[in-house]
C-alpha cells in the first residue's frame, strides 16, 4: 500500500527545496508514495495578525509569483509538474535567479518543457492566487502549519528542516523520507529534536 503524506512547498527556502529535492529523487525512482504537494506562503506566514493579507493586495508581494506558476502546473500540467517543481526550485537555489521577475520565470518554465506565458496567462487571471489562499489557509487554521516544509500524514503536522538532499541518490532519498514520514505518524510523542550546533 502507498505511503499518503503531504508536504508544503514556498520555492524560496532552502530547506522546503531539500525535502522536496528528496521527494521528487525517490518518486522518480518509483517510491511506493502517495505526495499532495501543498503550496503554502510564507510571505502571508509573516504577516501579523489584524494586519492585510496578502491575498488583499498581491502586487505587494511578487515572491509569491514562483508559487502561482507551480500552482498553474499542478492543477493544470500534472504530468509536467515534477519537472517543473524541480526546475524552480534550482533556478532559486542554484542559479540565484530572480523570481519576482515574470520574464524570468517564463524562461525557467519553458526550459523545463511547458509554455511560460501560457502558464503566466493563468497567473494573470487570478484564480491560482485563490488556491494559494485556500490551501494555505487550511493548513494554517486546521493544522496550525506555520511553515515550509511541513510533513503532513494521519492529521500529524510536522515542520522539518533536514540538512541534505540526496545528491542523487534515490536510496537515501527514500529511506530520509520514509525516516521522517515514520516520525511523523509512528512517534507523535516526540515534539522537538534539534541539534545544538551544525554539522554539515
Amino acid at each position: 500500500m502507498a505511503l499518503s503524506f503531504a508536504v508544503t512547498w514556498d520555492y524560496r527556502c532552502p530547506f522546503a527545496r531539500i525535502a522536496h529535492d528528496h521527494l521528487l529523487t525517490g518518486l522518480e525512482a518509483g517510491a511506493n508514495w502517495n505526495v499532495s504537494f501543498w503550496a503554502f506562503s510564507l510571505d502571508q506566514s509573516h504577516v501579523e495578525e489584524g494586519q492585510t493579507p496578502v491575498w488583499e493586495e498581491p502586487d505587494r508581494y511578487p515572491g509569491m509569483l514562483p508559487n502561482l506558476a507551480g500552482i498553474v502546473v499542478r492543477d493544470r500540467l500534472p504530468e509536467s509538474f515534477r519537472n517543473v517543481h524541480r526546475a524552480l526550485f534550482s533556478a532559486r537555489h542554484d542559479e540565484a535567479l530572480d523570481l519576482r521577475d515574470p520574464s524570468i520565470v517564463g524562461k525557467v518554465l519553458d526550459r523545463a518543457g511547458v509554455d511560460g506565458a501560457s502558464v503566466l496567462g493563468e497567473v494573470n487571471a487570478g484564480w491560482p492566487l485563490q488556491t494559494l489562499k485556500a490551501e494555505h489557509t487550511k493548513a494554517s487554521d486546521e493544522l496550525e502549519v506555520f511553515g515550509v516544509p511541513t510533513f503532513v500524514m494521519d492529521r500529524q503536522a510536522v515542520f522539518v528542516r533536514l540538512m541534505r538532499g540526496p545528491q542523487g541518490d534515490p536510496d537515501v532519498a527514500i529511506r530520509t523520507t520514509e525516516r521522517v514520514l515514520d516520525l511523523v505518524s509512528g512517534w507523535p510523542e516526540l515534539n522537538e529534536f534539534k541539534h545544538t550546533t551544525v554539522t554539515h
